[in-house]
């Protein structure tokens, strides 16, 4: 059920507000919208669900906005193609900045962070997803960097020449999925690439890694990785959701693992009854019984109607999620690597938000009142909300 004023006291409403108002509230992966987005993936009016009138409705003073390249077949012109969109989605998030020098202010660092919000904006940082983009060359990091880049994910959905994927890709000329490794994680080049993020003192994050390249990445990487839009698997069963034994390594390298509001990752839908339901549903559309998620290969069907009619059933069956679920993910987390090893990464604008409480980013109290209401301190729901994120982007910043 999703949060709302009639179910919430004014104190704690205020708490929350004042907690909003003195700590950064940070979310750490945000799609960069671009014409070619999805509208199924923005709100009811087409826009963005962290337009900067979100964000600021929303008490968010930070969100690191993702230049993310999808999946494409392992060619030149379609790497030069994922080039061009995230080069396309970081221009974009720049002029948006340009747009509003009063309400935005471009970060790199957790002092530009802090200085945005002394000065009554909100901080926008920028990230990476896909190395598939950078066109076989890892200088292009030195290139994204320089544009004010610091969040670096190697990997989307579907393997590249850079590591395995936990999302292998569904390809329709053989009617199967590729395998389920291609590299057995990491390759050559993906390695030189988490070297050359390290020098710079860029972030990693290990986000969508199959679970051996994430593993090898943290014990590479001589800096803390994190997961910025991640949840755990022992609590909802979906192979894009992180291990323990992936959990337990980040939060002991100094690392973070950022709670996604992507409702299929938040939901348990591992009981018999409730697979044999969606497998059910599948087999009525069409699809494969098998799937990494309830909602796979959703974009295969043939148009947006059926599309929404498909995943309108699925959720039928597993539910939205809440950020109660948020909370249950954020409570495990915490259990297992403790308080400093969380964080939030909402996803918006791809496939996050638009559940119970947390509908955008103007909604990000309500998982405050949440916290709150789970018997989270002030000063804990500060680390989960920024302060930790920050830690680990300066710890990577002054690596040596």
């Amino acid at each position: 059920m999703a949060i709302s004023k009639h179910h919430v006291s004014t104190e704690l409403r205020a708490e929350a507000e004042a907690i909003h108002d003195r700590c950064v509230v940070l979310d750490a992966h945000v799609d960069i919208v671009i014409p070619s987005t999805s509208a199924g993936m923005l709100g009811a009016d087409g826009e963005s669900l962290a337009t900067p009138d979100n964000l600021r409705a929303g008490g968010v003073g930070a969100a690191v906005m993702c230049a993310a390249a999808g999946w494409a077949p392992r060619t030149k012109d379609f790497d030069a193609s994922g080039r061009a969109m995230a080069d396309e989605k970081l221009a974009a998030a720049l002029d948006m900045i340009a747009a509003h020098p009063d309400t935005l202010a471009l970060a790199t660092s957790a002092s530009e962070v802090a200085d945005a919000q002394a000065s009554g904006r909100t901080a926008i940082l920028l990230g990476f997803q896909n190395a598939r983009a950078l066109e076989g060359d890892i200088n292009v990091l030195d290139v994204l960097f320089d544009v004010g880049v610091r969040v670096f994910a190697l990997i989307h959905m579907g393997h590249n020449d850079y590591c395995d994927s936990s999302r292998p890709i569904f390809d329709k000329r053989t009617n199967s999925f590729e395998a389920e490794e291609e590299h057995g994680g990491l390759t050559t080049l993906g390695r030189n690439a988490i070297i050359r993020v390290n020098d710079l003192g860029g972030v990693v994050d290990v986000s969508q890694m199959s679970k051996a390249a994430t593993l090898q990445t943290i014990e590479l990487s001589t800096a803390p990785v994190m997961a910025t839009h991640s949840n755990v698997r022992a609590l909802s069963d979906v192979t894009r959701n992180l291990s323990d034994e992936e959990i337990d390594r980040i939060g002991q390298t100094g690392g973070v693992v950022c709670v996604s509001g992507f409702g299929p990752s938040l939901v348990d839908a591992s009981a018999p009854a409730t697979r044999a339901a969606v497998i059910e549903v599948r087999k009525r559309f069409g699809l494969t019984e098998s799937y990494s998620y309830p909602y796979e290969l959703y974009w295969e069907l043939a148009d947006q109607k059926e599309q929404l009619a498909f995943q309108m059933e699925i959720m039928g069956v597993i539910g939205a999620g809440s950020v109660a679920d948020m909370v249950r993910h954020v409570d495990y987390l915490v259990g297992r690597i403790g308080i400093d090893g969380v964080g939030i990464g909402n996803d918006f604008n791809h496939g996050g938000g638009r559940i119970g409480g947390l509908l955008d980013a103007s909604q990000s109290v309500n998982l405050t009142i949440a916290l709150l209401k789970a018997g989270y301190t002030s000063a804990n729901i500060a680390k989960i909300w920024g302060d930790n994120f920050l830690r680990v982007l300066e710890a990577c910043a002054t690596n040596e």
